[in-house]
């Protein structure tokens, strides 16, 4: 029986069919973007302070000193979360003490916001913090929906796949549009914190179950136009098959292929070794790819705090907050012009360590900006934004080239979901900066600038082969080389990979 990819060759491989199909599928994952950003003005928290009642009996002069002032920005501002104890005011009151004058304001007792808050609409009129009281004692509570549905993400793109399996593709993507619109829109509905918390996990859950339904789908029908990778076939002794995709792209280039592409006698050897199976463990096996799994995990968890943290943040710098989020957005769009720059004519790791540089080193740098000048310290975040962006888009290309052909794609799910942990973790930095409003920013910076100069020590792939195998990996340069006893006999000393898959320059 002839396979389907024989079968459906009369359609052609870019046709109006195709193209459809890729433009609907790209159309449909637009809204997931909502989601994700959402949250930055969901969770916002206005200016608050507690509320008096106003069947309180106090004078107009009590009533304006009813709470106690803190320093917050330079500036002295109403308590947000304590006030006089009101029963004492309301004594002093009736008794026409004046507050400063016969009563010292220092020594008078403090309470919480018995009565609630009463918060600023300038900007929002309301927010999950508004609506909840998520402030004072809950102020956890804001950060921790965005965490949660972070979370949701991570566990979707663990069972999306499964489901798309066992389901079908189409199913799962209109099942998990219906869901991530859906739960969307009972969040409105929401009678508590904790099921707005819950209905955001589930959105998260859909968004990423929604992408790679989509991803998968699109991958199947122009699954013709998108062959597979000769370098992967060649690694599992598929040879004529890779030929195949080798030869068929020359003509498509219109180059004319050599008439032996493999020699012979190498297919041969190639072919009586045993090919060997791998597994995750494989990414620490030996000290080399260890090392570099190990890195990996650290930059991309790093990298994505910075970016999630930075894109969050925005309701928390000077300006309109409308304007901070677009600008956050449009600044993207040159870095990923920059990266690609970069990818294109200089080397991995000099180009990562100069973004992340780029990118930490303003943000240590906004706390040292005079207040009144914020706009500066709005533009070194906007700066920062770009060179963690630059990095990001980068560090997708660079680990894929650090990896061997037969666990690249286990190096990459492990980074992404390093990643996932990252983007969990940064509503928290932000969370910090109620309590200094340059903490977040010097936690990013500083690691930030740790990431560059960890990058520095990860093996450069710019203008060298890609590697196929784990053997190949034991001679990285740039990270002390050592060979554990399990793989003396792999490879001894002098011997070299066979030269159709000898591909790295490491």
């Amino acid at each position: 029986m002839r396979d389907y990819d024989e079968v459906t060759a009369f359609l052609g491989e870019w046709g109006p069919f195709q193209r459809l199909i890729f433009f609907l599928l790209s159309a449909s994952i637009i809204p997931n973007g909502f989601n994700g950003l959402s949250s930055v003005f969901l969770t916002a928290t206005p200016e608050h302070h507690c509320r008096v009642p106003d069947t309180a009996n106090l004078s107009s002069v009590w009533r304006n000193h009813s709470l106690p002032l803190q320093l917050q920005d330079g500036r002295e501002v109403p308590h947000s979360c304590r006030r006089y104890r009101l029963a004492t005011i309301v004594n002093f009151s009736a008794l026409g003490l004046e507050p400063g004058r016969d009563v010292d304001l220092e020594q008078l007792e403090q309470e919480g916001c018995l009565d609630g808050w009463e918060f600023n609409q300038d900007i929002f009129l309301s927010t999950i913090v508004t609506e909840w009281n998520l402030v004072c004692e809950d102020d956890w509570k804001a950060p921790l929906t965005v965490s949660l549905f972070f979370g949701g993400v991570l566990v979707g793109s663990f069972i999306s796949g499964q489901l798309s399996d066992r389901f079908g593709r189409k199913n799962v993507l209109f099942a998990t549009m219906g869901m991530q619109t859906g739960f969307s829109f009972l969040q409105i509905f929401s009678k508590n914190f904790e099921m707005f918390a819950m209905l955001f996990f589930l959105v998260g859950m859909g968004q990423i179950s929604n992408y790679v339904a989509a991803f998968v789908l699109g991958t199947e029908i122009l699954g013709k136009f998108i062959p597979e990778s000769p370098r992967w076939l060649i690694s599992q002794g598929r040879f004529k098959e890779a030929e195949v995709i080798i030869r068929r792209a020359a003509k498509i280039n219109g180059i004319v292929a050599p008439s032996t592409i493999f020699d012979s006698s190498e297919l041969q050897d190639l072919s009586s070794k045993k090919q060997q199976s791998h597994s995750i463990l494989d990414l620490l096996r030996t000290w080399n790819i260890r090392m570099v799994t190990i890195m990996s995990i650290i930059l991309w968890m790093t990298i994505s705090v910075g970016y999630f943290g930075l894109s969050l943040d925005t309701p928390n710098l000077h300006g309109d907050v409308y304007l901070n989020s677009f600008l956050s957005a449009v600044v993207e769009v040159p870095a990923y012009v920059l990266a690609w720059l970069l990818l294109q004519h200089l080397p991995r790791r000099y180009s990562m360590a100069t973004a992340l540089f780029l990118g930490g080193s303003v943000l240590l740098f906004v706390q040292l900006v005079p207040r009144d000048l914020y706009y500066l310290a709005t533009i070194l975040v906007m700066v920062g934004k770009f060179g963690v962006t630059a990095a990001f888009s980068m560090v997708y290309v660079y680990t894929a080239e650090l990896y061997p052909t037969v666990v690249r794609n286990m190096g990459m799910g492990v980074s992404s979901t390093a990643s996932r942990l990252g983007s969990i973790l940064s509503p928290y930095f932000i969370y910090l900066g109620a309590y200094d409003r340059f903490l977040p920013y010097i936690l990013m910076g500083s690691l930030t600038i740790l990431t560059a100069i960890l990058t520095l020590f990860l093996p450069e792939s710019f203008g060298t082969p890609l590697p196929d195998t784990i053997d190949q990996m034991l001679r990285v340069k740039g990270i002390k080389y050592r060979q554990t006893p399990s793989h003396t006999k792999m490879l001894k000393d002098g011997e070299e990979s066979p030269t159709v898959l000898k591909n790295t320059g490491f």
